[in-house]
């Protein structure tokens, strides 16, 4: 087993305890060496470089059984075409429109709320952002957009234990666990499918189906119906599970650290001006954006990322063979002390200007690095500032459950309960 059992238990605090023993640590995972990249220099020069260490290894080998070839799994070959074929969706033009509509289903969802009432927070922000993502991009039907809720955590949790277990023999057994996972797989197919059926019938001449269903490859020839179900079950799982796992961390820490909530408060009070928020009102809200990043580094949703090197190439001083696994993690790099002196403690004005000047490049990859960061960075970072300050504007939550210094790394957070505290609209910070 090597290194796998200790993995297993804890794998945040094993990740985080690797950079004692050099810049680059070989483990062992089951029968299979890994490197795992322990410096932000090292982890630069392997995701600055995808044609020598593409897109593999164990961890996207098993994520590709839910996301298939799509733009986050696919290798540098197949990554180009497909970037230039959705990157026009992310362009900041677009992210403007994106950003009323994020505003508005914020301030419904705020508005549905009651006082005293208690929430589970990451079902209420997965809700809110399938619900923009469907508006901005996807346009599925209501009882879609529920069976999308309902399979999404379960698929990519029986995702992440393929992951991490090395032995795929467990994963053939008609468990419940499998069972379920084998479920959510067809769900999300019966909703792609679904999708694509409705666009044909009643195009709506824009967002992500119409860029899909149009687009060609280098010979002409229309997606496949397999590409076309890829991209859209990896926009679906991009845009909505992973922000809402940052916006439920984001409120418990922000009720758990009342300094911060006292500053967050008097930002938003005077920014919205008793009003309601306005997305033009974005690059004013610089607290509520470093709540956003702080939150990001103690808790990013892609916490490692996996590489294949395509050819013998020398890495940190070693000799790689081609085919070797390489790891990168953000969580490791977030929380070396090295780097961010007293890793564990959420303090925002960590980012400001000032601060951060000495941190170097590569220290900070919630979104990944190179010409494969996440396509959707600046749409995700919109949402989450707009859906804080909307709601912390008419709300205060309160948590009911114990701040955890780890996120549960299937599905983030977890269960996390937050009870409503209306805040007078304009309210001053603390009242």
């Amino acid at each position: 087993m090597g290194h796998a059992l200790k993995f297993l238990r804890d794998p945040l605090a094993f990740l985080a305890s690797l950079p004692a023993h050099g810049d680059l640590v070989s483990i062992c995972l089951g029968p299979r060496t890994v490197f795992v990249a322990c410096d932000p220099a090292v982890t630069r020069e392997i995701l600055l470089d995808p044609r020598t260490f593409d897109k593999g290894g164990p961890f996207y080998d098993k994520a590709r059984l839910l996301l298939g070839n799509g733009l986050g799994t696919s290798s540098w070959q197949d990554h180009r075409r497909q970037r230039r074929l959705l990157q026009p969706l992310f362009h900041p033009a677009h992210i403007k429109t994106y950003a009323t509509v994020m505003t508005q289903e914020t301030a419904a969802l705020a508005q549905s709320w009651r006082p005293g009432q208690i929430i589970d927070a990451r079902r209420e922000f997965q809700a809110l952002t399938i619900q923009v993502l469907n508006r901005a991009l996807l346009a599925l039907s209501e009882d879609d957009q529920r069976l999308l809720a309902r399979s999404l955590p379960v698929a990519f949790d029986g995702v992440y234990w393929r992951m991490v277990i090395p032995s795929t023999l467990w994963f053939h057994l008609p468990t419940p666990a499998n069972r379920r996972f084998t479920k959510a797989q067809q769900c999300l197919r019966h909703v792609a499918a679904n999708a694509i059926t409705e666009h044909r019938r009643a195009p709506d001449g824009g967002g992500l189906l119409s860029a899909l269903l149009e687009a060609r490859t280098d010979d002409g020839d229309p997606l496949s119906e397999r590409d076309v179900h890829d991209h859209l079950v990896t926009i679906m799982f991009a845009g909505t599970d992973t922000t809402a796992d940052t916006l439920a961390s984001a409120f418990q820490l922000i009720s758990t650290h009342p300094e911060v909530e006292a500053r967050l408060h008097e930002e938003v009070s005077t920014v919205a001006g008793g009003r309601a928020l306005i997305p033009e009102a974005l690059p004013a809200l610089d607290y509520t954006r470093r709540i956003v990043l702080e939150t990001l580094r103690l808790f990013p949703p892609g916490w490692i990322v996996s590489r294949v090197t395509t050819t013998g190439t020398k890495l940190a001083g070693r000799h790689l063979p081609a085919g070797a696994d390489v790891l990168c993690s953000p969580y490791l790099l977030h929380h070396d002390p090295a780097l961010f002196p007293d890793p564990d403690r959420f303090d925002p004005d960590r980012w400001l200007p000032q601060q951060n000047e000495a941190l170097p490049r590569g220290a900070m990859i919630p979104f990944g690095a190179g010409n494969r960061k996440c396509i959707g960075d600046q749409f995700a970072m919109t949402q989450a500032c707009l859906t804080i300050a909307t709601i912390t504007a008419a709300w205060r939550l309160r948590s009911l459950s114990a701040l955890s210094p780890r996120p549960r790394m299937s599905l983030g957070p977890g269960r996390l309960r937050l009870t409503c505290e209306p805040r007078p609209r304009g309210a001053a910070a603390g009242r």
